[in-house]
């Protein structure tokens, strides 16, 4: 193992003002009168849209400073989602956004964003994401972005966004995926409210939570990580650990919604910077199953993490005895065994799928072609230096996935 002490390194990062607390949502006033900005638009997903327990706290928030809502958001992820955005966002003469809700709803707030300080037509825009997979960020006139998250997918302090197109939807000749990404895309502020997480449907929130516990895991061994991440992602898996076994339980509480909310919040804090993100292997996967098949992300991460891992501390040392320590399991004898199967018992209680022949992915014949997607996903670039993989070694954890 390298002495982590003797290790230089560089952390730059500009995160978004950080609000936490159980109703903390009746400050969003608050925060936009410190942004300077006086009209909110909110964008969100139907689901959150429709649902009281969520929205009416939120309008209740920004009071007079609301000025509209866009509840049409997809996990699609669509640049023509963020197109019909604009026109009401426009139409509203809002100065601000707030993404409510999950993932998908925080992309296509960030895109909307993009959209909003963009002169270009879109067909023009729609080019460049079918050319090159992203789309260029203008350099001045981005509106803030407040998010409230109520998942546990980890999308709330990020700089990059998913974006998808298709021709029935935007103005594109063929449908399209990637990603936009800059430094300027960081949220304003990010409010963290435990009461609003604990009113999503357990399904939604075991799915997500099973993503974002993941970016933990993997910033412990990312090559790029820092010992600030490594502080943040060791207290926030102590926390989720925690939360998550007691939400797998089906007895949770508030001081359960409350531990997964901070753990969240401190797994991802630091880990989308402007030289990259900590995210890796394990993510690397899941992206080899999300973008070809349709398996819902944390249900791809509940199948292949135990094996991952399994795989990557029989390959290399990983630090698979900090990664113990942090998920309560250290002083077993075999850290690495000890965190595999702590992992594994956490996607268990959520009651995620396990084997790979379980979701709606790949046939068997089919895993050269998902290993070399994996293979070409631009996390693999923050994989442990030591670590030598190749398609066999995929093709291996997928089979001991199946």
């Amino acid at each position: 193992m390298t002495d982590d002490l003797a290790a230089p390194f560089r952390f730059e990062y500009d995160p978004a003002t950080v609000r936490y607390g159980p109703n903390c949502v009746s400050q969003l006033a608050s925060e936009l009168t410190a942004l300077g900005c006086e009209r909110a638009f909110v964008v969100t997903g139907s689901t959150v849209g429709e649902t009281p327990a969520v929205m009416d706290p939120v309008r209740a928030g920004l009071d007079d400073r609301l000025a509209g809502v866009f509840s049409g958001t997809t996990p699609r992820k669509r640049l023509g989602t963020a197109y019909d955005a604009l026109s009401r966002y426009l139409e509203a003469g809002a100065d601000a956004i707030v993404a409510v809700g999950g993932g998908s709803s925080l992309d296509v707030a960030t895109v909307l964003s993009v959209l909003v300080a963009t002169d270009r037509e879109p067909a023009d825009v729609g080019a460049e994401l079918v050319e090159r997979g992203t789309l260029s960020v203008p350099e001045s006139g981005l509106p803030p972005v407040v998010t409230v998250p109520t998942t546990l997918a980890g999308a709330d302090l990020s700089q990059v966004a998913g974006v998808t197109a298709d021709p029935a939807t935007c103005p594109v000749e063929t449908a399209a995926s990637g990603a936009v990404g800059d430094s300027e895309l960081m949220p304003a502020a990010a409010c963290y409210d435990p009461v609003l997480v604990a009113t999503t449907p357990r399904r939604v929130l075991a799915g997500s939570a099973m993503n974002g516990f993941d970016k933990g895991v993997e910033t412990l061994y990312a090559r790029n990580r820092t010992p600030i991440t490594d502080a943040t992602a060791m207290r926030g898996l102590g926390l989720l650990s925690e939360g998550l076994l007691a939400f797998g339980d089906g007895s949770p509480d508030e001081r359960t919604y409350q531990r997964l909310t901070q753990g969240v919040l401190l797994v991802q804090y630091g880990i989308s910077r402007p030289d990259g993100t900590t995210l890796s292997l394990i993510h690397a996967f899941g992206h080899g199953l999300t973008r070809r098949y349709d398996v819902q992300q944390g249900a791809a991460h509940a199948v292949v993490a135990p094996h991952v891992l399994d795989y990557l501390f029989d390959a290399v040392d990983g630090r698979q005895e900090l990664l113990a320590e942090a998920l309560g399991v250290a002083g077993t004898g075999d850290p690495a065994a000890a965190a595999v199967e702590r992992v594994a018992d956490i996607a268990a209680a959520l009651d995620l799928p396990t084997r790979l022949r379980d979701v709606d992915g790949p046939t068997r014949e089919e895993f050269p072609e998902v290993a070399e997607a994996v293979l070409s996903d631009s996390f693999l670039a923050n994989a442990p230096a030591a670590l030598d993989i190749g398609r066999e070694d995929v093709v291996g954890v997928l089979e001991a996935a199946w």
